[in-house]
Order: structure tokens, then sequence, then C-alpha cells
């Protein structure tokens, strides 16, 4: 069993900033990727960053330049930092962790989601 407990959401004034963190734990033998994906009211769910086991990142089109993911694998600690936060950036924020939980066979895990509200 995995658990991903996410931490750092808020209200914000625009412009402003927040530091997203989500620690995982449980039966997971080696991990693919960790990453942050957001869902606004009415709105499907969308990748905003996500780390390779390697370092490679990878951000959707509007986080890049404001937002920086990170991990700790010591502490298996996936981090978002946030900077200059729009309206826009209001939503319901998801950690992801993909990993195998055997020698062949992986899985997506979620969290909970942290709210994230940005005001104008």
């Amino acid at each position: 069993q995995v658990q991903l407990v996410e931490s750092g959401g808020g209200l914000v004034q625009a412009g402003g900033s927040l530091r997203l963190s989500c620690t995982a734990s449980g039966s997971i033998l080696a991990t693919v990727a960790m990453g942050w994906y957001r869902q606004a009211p009415g709105k499907q769910r969308e990748l905003v960053a996500t780390i390779t086991s390697g370092g490679s990142t990878n951000y959707a089109g509007s986080a890049l330049g404001r937002f920086t993911i990170s991990r700790n694998d010591a502490k298996n600690v996936v981090y978002l930092q946030m900077n200059s936060l729009t309206s826009e950036d209001t939503a319901v924020y998801y950690c992801n962790v993909r990993g195998y939980y055997s020698a062949t066979d992986w899985s997506d895990y979620w969290g909970q989601g942290t709210q994230v509200t940005v005001s104008s």
C-alpha cells in the first residue's frame, strides 16, 4: 500500500508564492517519476510538472518560468515551488507517483489533493 501526503496549499494573493510538498510512503520498489497535477472547477485534471528518477523535468506551458519541481529521494518527497501566482492557478493540486510495486509491474498513485486559491 502506498500513501501520498500533500501539504503547503492555501490562500495567497496574486503575485505571491507557495511551496507544495508531497511525501510518499509504503511499498514502492522503485519510483519512475513524481509529479504534480491540478484540477480547477469545471475543468479536467491537467499536468503541471513531473520529474523522473533521473532528474529530468517536464512542465506545462503555464508553469514554465514560474514553477519549479524538485525531489528529495532520501526523504521520498517531491516539491513544487510556485511563484508569480495568478487566479488562473487556483485549483486542487494532486501529487502523483509512478512506481514499481513488483519487478515488472508499475502503477500510478495519487494524493488526496491540496487546495490552492489565488485571490486577485
